[in-house]
């Protein structure tokens, strides 16, 4: 076995191991709510629930938020325990044990308990959203324990009422995705010192977007549209996410012009509200239709822009808001004045007045403010616009999940600091991606734990979508914005494990993050918006069937394990594991059946219509499961599932799904052969002659396909040219189609290359002619092959695989767990703005390869489609051989650039080069990084006998 691999299995069992012994919340705030006083230190514990139960105090003048938090509190362990805890504002009622929610700066109990050295709170003092959480003993006469959360204001108050809240039972998605309450008597809390939470990203928070036909059917079937009766629940789920920041829905919707409510209640809960990338000054893209006059454009209609943005921030000034400057043009769309910088620069400073003006509680400076860098906007800055340095520049993705730019050293200088604008969901080209999770985490975590590391660090914002079904990425982007450095590139799969185990219990654990794994990896290849009967390939590598028997394995699997689960559960698991599961794997496959009918059709079998039959099926399949979504839990989530998604033939979806082309094919009642080979499209008898490569280092089996071409069945004899040609039948009859399987008995042939044939007669006159050719490599160089054995042709390493990697001043190329279409990827940590010199040391890493064959060979770098973050550079990366000359490849790639749209299409970036071996026998592939950004995943040489293919073939043997 390949060492790496099996230090990469030990490493694997290591973690997964670690974290099944680690407490259930491994991933956030530590362990300190217990349902067993067994597990518990009584001397540093405090009974909740119990022969005793606990009182829940909150001052009276604590805010709105903070006070509807404890409700929820006491709400929350009711439907753990059936027991309704005393919810007191008067301190001196309580007796025995209390929890304690106050907020610094607003608690008198705070500031005598700091007093009495009881707490010590400067660790969260004076901090964002921080909490601390400990536990104090008689801290009144009456009182003899104390659960504390003290927020360093009202949100930090609110995050740590809802840890209690989780780690009791609770789940954050218990309304959204149906986690039902963990139940039990008793309640206790353990901590033997204070926990406290400071959040490392300052604005965390979701957008709400492309919410048409989905969400907004949704919405106006539950609520009547989008106001604060159904905005209640989008504030409560984030702040139980610990988020705090939310663009709200837009496309046809004005947050605060639709419900008043709205703005009143997102305050009162804590949320900071914004609006998107291209609705200055809190007012919304429709509002310009009900409270606009005049054209949308500042050059010619300055004035009654103007007043508009001033009523918007008039009416927004006494609630918490984050305030997007500049402009864009309406709907999301270029500005008509084109790249008018001069304009641009004038119209924000026009906002800053407006804002000076009517916030008069903050200096300007003090107002939070955001520019959005998004599309072309990054274009004014890069051509040398600016903004004030106390505005947050918000950087963007692609749209595709690819950061565009990020802080360089000298703008990390700025005061307002950076922040990043991701996505999950996106309408736009190369094709609107919205129906389902095609985000996998490890994907994330690669790009925003460069966003941190690089102090990107004042806003993370994810377009969502319609929220569900996005919860398994939203939850994870929001946990990693509270604190990135709880993660990195080996213990991503701990968390899918934590996640699986917190929601579904530990038994299924692993296999429920192998199959989230396995749709997400799926999807990120190809989101299904994007999928065709051309993707796969049906003739090489068996890519279609291999694709498709993974993804029925993981259907089977998802379908047992929902069986298995507790019926309470089932509703949650279809919700985030099984429908995803399923509904990837019906779209997928078809497409396959579509393929086969197609390509079967043209070379005349009579099974082509059952492949017909098949897609109408599946179409129909896809059909009945959006039902089933539409029907869980009484119709709770009718219309989550209304996104077309099948059958897009430009960016936008159409306008419903469509059942892809299928051809038909009408036999005739005779009997008449037809006949393929593996690798061909082509067919007998329109082609009388195939060929077939055997390569004794490769595959030892090739296929050729008997079929019939009518109805009634046909007799056929096979003979060769050689004994050295094997096949498993040489005659026989059939009836719809037949498998040949044709080898080599290689025993029987000396080193070279050998010629020879098959005839196969049927019910034709003439024979069909298959030419085998037998390439035999020599003893002496099979037997000292090592590493990576070219074969068939071809070498493909799997990035991850590599046999030795050089440290490099702390630098090093390392595996990222889950990265990649077909394995994961490689890349250079840590992560900084160094680069290397191709003349000095840099990180190295090799993998041993064995050639039979000579010359100048194709080579195919496959690549995270990562973009240029910085302007002063662009990434290179190098090959070499033997440690030979470098052949350093510039990486350019940029929104602007033709390959763009096929590296985000196809998930991987394929990058073209040339290496030569000049003798056959053992050699050393070498890749040098020069740029910390660069990622690998496959290296595929092609040495004579490379077919197109969509991933690429299987890994080649390792010796």
């Amino acid at each position: 076995m390949n060492l790496s691999k099996l230090k990469q299995q030990i490493c694997l069992l290591a973690a997964l191991l670690c974290s099944l012994l680690q407490p259930v919340f491994a991933f956030g705030v530590q362990q300190f709510i217990y349902a067993d006083q067994s597990a518990t230190d009584t001397k540093q514990s405090m009974v909740i629930v119990g022969q005793s139960n606990a009182s829940i105090f909150v001052a009276a003048n604590e805010s709105k938020g903070v006070l509807r938090a404890a409700q929820d509190l006491q709400d929350d362990l009711q439907a753990v325990t059936g027991q309704k805890l005393p919810l007191i504002n008067d301190l001196t009622t309580a007796s025995g044990n209390v929890i304690v929610i106050a907020t610094i700066g607003q608690s008198q109990l705070l500031k005598q308990l700091e007093q009495a050295a009881k707490i010590n709170l400067t660790a969260i003092d004076n901090q964002w959203d921080a909490y601390q959480i400990q536990l104090a003993n008689d801290i009144s006469p009456k009182i003899k324990k104390a659960l504390i959360i003290a927020g360093s204001n009202k949100r930090g108050a609110i995050y740590g009422t809802y840890d209690i809240s989780e780690q009791a039972g609770v789940s954050p998605w218990y309304y959204w995705a149906d986690i039902p309450v963990k139940k039990s008597k008793t309640l206790f809390s353990q901590l033997h010192k204070p926990i406290v939470e400071i959040p490392k990203v300052k604005y965390r928070g979701i957008f709400l977007n492309d919410e048409a036909p989905a969400l907004t059917n949704w919405v106006n079937k539950n609520f009547g549209g989008y106001n604060h009766q159904f905005y209640v629940n989008v504030f409560e789920l984030m702040l139980r996410l610990k988020a705090n920041y939310l663009w709200p829905a837009m496309w046809n919707n004005a947050f605060a012009d639709d419900d008043r409510q709205n703005m009143v209640l997102a305050d009162e809960y804590g949320i900071v509200m914004g609006t998107s990338h291209h609705e200055p000054m809190m007012r919304a893209d429709k509002e310009w239709d009900r409270d606009g006059e005049g054209e949308w454009q500042y050059s010619t209609n300055r004035q009654n822009l103007y007043q508009f943005w001033q009523r918007g921030v008039k009416r927004n000034a006494p609630y918490e808001s984050l305030y997007t400057l500049g402009m864009r043009g309406r709907e999301d769309s270029a500005m008509q004045e084109g790249e008018n910088i001069k304009l641009l620069e004038q119209i924000v400073a026009d906002q800053r007045r407006i804002l000076a003006k009517q916030i008069k509680d903050k200096n300007l400076q003090d107002i939070p403010q955001v520019w959005c860098l998004y599309k072309e906007v990054q274009a004014f800055y890069e051509k040398g616009m600016r903004v004030p340095d106390d505005v947050i520049l918000l950087w963007a993705d692609d749209n595709w999940g690819n950061i565009r730019r990020l802080p360089t050293q000298a703008e990390q200088a700025r005061s307002g600091g950076a922040g990043v604008y991701y996505h999950f969901d996106y309408v736009g080209g190369p094709r609107s991606y919205r129906w389902i999770n095609v985000t996998p985490i490890a994907k994330i975590w690669e790009q925003m734990n460069q966003a941190y590391i690089f102090n990107a660090n004042q806003i993370w914002i994810t377009n969502v979508g319609d929220l569900k079904p996005m919860e398994y990425p939203t939850e994870f982007f929001l946990k990693m914005a509270w604190d990135p450095t709880d993660f990195n590139q080996n213990n991503l799969d701990a968390y899918g494990i934590d996640w699986a185990t917190r929601y579904f219990g530990s038994q299924y654990a692993e296999q429920i993050n192998q199959l989230v794994k396995t749709y997400t990896r799926h999807n990120q290849r190809r989101k299904p918006e994007l999928m065709s009967a051309d993707v796969y390939s049906q003739i090489h590598y068996n890519e279609a069937d291999r694709i498709e028997q993974e993804l029925n394995e993981a259907v089977a699997l998802a379908e047992s394990l929902y069986h298995k689960i507790d019926k309470t559960r089932q509703d949650a698991f279809f919700q985030l594991v099984l429908h995803p599961v399923k509904a990837t794997a019906i779209v997928s496959k078809l497409y396959f059946a579509t393929a086969k009918n197609r390509l079967y059709a043209m070379q005349g079998r009579v099974n082509a219509n059952k492949y017909a039959t098949l897609a109408r099926t599946l179409f129909a399949k896809d059909a009945a499961l959006k039902a089933e979504y539409d029907s869980i839990n009484q119709g709770k989530w009718q219309h989550f599932m209304d996104q077309p998604h099948i059958g897009y033939n430009n960016w936008n979806n159409p306008a419903a799904d469509t059942l892809p082309v299928l051809y038909e094919y009408q036999p005739h009642p005779s009997a008449e052969m037809g006949l393929t080979v593996e690798g061909s499209a082509a067919s007998f008898p329109d082609t009388g002659s195939f060929n077939l490569e055997f390569d004794s280092m490769g595959l030892a089996k090739r296929g050729i396909e008997l079929y019939n071409r009518g109805l009634t069945p046909y007799k056929f004899n096979v003979q060769t040219s050689a004994d050295w040609i094997k096949l498993n039948h040489l005659n026989g009859e059939v009836t719809d189609h037949l498998q040949l399987q044709v080898s080599i008995d290689w025993r029987k042939l000396p080193a070279g290359q050998h010629k020879g044939s098959i005839s196969i007669k049927g019910t034709s006159w003439q024979a069909a002619q298959i030419h085998i050719t037998a390439n035999k490599a020599p003893q002496k160089l099979t037997q000292k092959a090592t590493g990576f054995v070219e074969a068939d042709g071809y070498v493909a390493i799997n990035a991850a695989n590599f046999s030795q990697a050089n440290t490099v001043e702390g630098y090093r190329w390392q595996v990222i767990k889950g990265l990649g279409r077909t394995a994961d990827t490689i890349s250079v940590f840590p992560k900084s703005y160094r680069t290397f010199d191709i003349r000095d040391d840099h990180p190295v890493v090799e993998y041993p390869v064995s050639f039979f064959s000579t010359g100048q060979f194709a080579v195919e770098i496959q690549a995270l489609p990562t973009l240029s973050y910085f302007p002063d550079r662009t990434p290179k990366l190098g090959i070499s051989v033997n440690n030979g000359p470098v052949r350093v490849i510039e990486l350019d790639l940029s929104t602007k650039k033709p390959a763009w749209g096929a590296a985000v299409s196809e998930g991987i970036r394929k990058i073209k080069t040339n290496i030569v071996i000049d003798k056959a026998g053992q050699h050393t592939i070498q890749l040098h990084n020069l740029d910390l950004s660069v990622g690998v995943e496959r290296i595929l040489i092609d040495t004579g006998g490379l077919k197109p293919s969509y991933l690429g073939p299987p890994e080649s043997q390792f010796k």
